[in-house]
């Protein structure tokens, strides 16, 4: 799949870009080139002492910002495949910054698609976020107006040998700002802070997100909105499974957050169908109808009406398998 091609990861240094660089020097030894773009000098210093360019000849660190056009389309210069993985995540800082969340999840998104048709990029996957199905704060309006720039991107290739698709999970056990790494700094001053004892979350690990995207590489049309099927988890479960010794005061929401996650909508399900491992959610218009995709990739339309909510999710994770998931995490 990826034998002697040049891939681009942007935003190459977060949790997600680092088991990403790790799975692709370990299993694909034969690309061409791997190239790191972050705007963190820090991080890609920091970075390149596990993964060196002196060790892995293909490796390369570039500095550089999605918001900065002309940085991009020097980057994507022999580039085959683009991994879009660069946003500004938070969403208190993004309900308080909200031009910079805009400059870098929305137009920074139609830069390196702008690039991208300009290049020889042949495929590109972007990384989405749950918040972005029906979003109730700035950070999911972004990604869900960076997921609609991409689809729709298929619709103004042309006679461009390119597609773009999009993949969109849920919380990353163990990433930077996930609720896992918080409770076990607090652990030992034996309080745990609840937002609501009702709130979920999904929960996807590092791999298995990686894993996501390496199928899409392979499988994807272009066009589509990848969800995978994943079990959710209760806040008020993690805190046990942590510190069950400890109090857990409930603190209520912050605002602009759900009490439980949603990545497929009922509006969705007349456009959505079962891939087995995943989900897809098409394009509500263009080329790919679900009777076409459904013929090319042997799926099956869900239910009208259907939606895929943490809270209403039929899989969840015990306190017992969490202990299990944070202490492999942690070791």
């Amino acid at each position: 799949m990826l034998k002697n091609k040049s891939i681009l990861i942007t935003g190459g240094t977060g949790s997600f870009g680092k088991a990403f660089v790790r799975t692709i020097l370990e299993r694909f030894p034969s690309i061409e080139r791997l190239v790191v773009f972050s705007r963190d000098e820090l991080k890609q210093f920091e970075m390149a002492q596990e993964f060196s360019e002196e060790k892995y000849q293909g490796l390369r660190y570039f500095i550089g910002d999605i918001r900065d056009e002309a940085r991009l389309r020097r980057a994507l210069e022999g580039i085959d495949v683009v991994i879009h993985a660069a946003a500004l995540k938070q969403v208190p800082a993004a309900e308080y910054n909200p031009f910079e969340c805009i400059k870098t999840n929305v137009l920074g998104a139609q830069n390196l698609i702008e690039a991208c048709l300009d290049s020889k990029v042949q495929k590109v996957v972007a990384l989405s976020t749950d918040k972005a199905a029906a979003p109730i704060n700035l950070y999911g309006a972004t990604k869900l107006c960076s997921d609609k720039l991409f689809i729709a991107a298929n619709n103004i290739r042309g006679r461009r040998d390119i597609s773009f698709s999009v993949v969109r999970y849920g919380n990353v056990m163990g990433s930077r700002g996930s609720v896992v790494p918080f409770f076990l700094s607090k652990r030992a001053s034996g309080v745990l802070p609840i937002t609501d004892a009702e709130m979920t979350r999904f929960n996807i690990s590092l791999q298995e997100g990686v894993d996501m995207v390496l199928w899409a590489l392979e499988n994807a049309m272009g066009g589509e909105i990848l969800v995978p099927k994943i079990p959710s988890y209760r806040i008020l479960d993690v805190a046990k499974a942590i510190g069950p010794e400890c109090e857990h005061p409930i603190v209520g929401i912050r605002p602009g957050e759900k009490i439980h996650e949603e990545m497929i909508t009922a509006s969705d399900s007349l456009n959505t169908v079962d891939l087995g491992p995943y989900y897809a959610i098409l394009p509500a218009n263009g080329n790919l109808t679900i009777q076409k995709y459904c013929d090319t990739m042997k799926a099956t339309p869900v239910a009208p009406g259907f939606s895929y909510n943490s809270g209403s999710n039929s899989d969840f994770l015990s306190v017992d398998e969490l202990k299990k998931l944070i202490a492999a995490q942690v070791g």
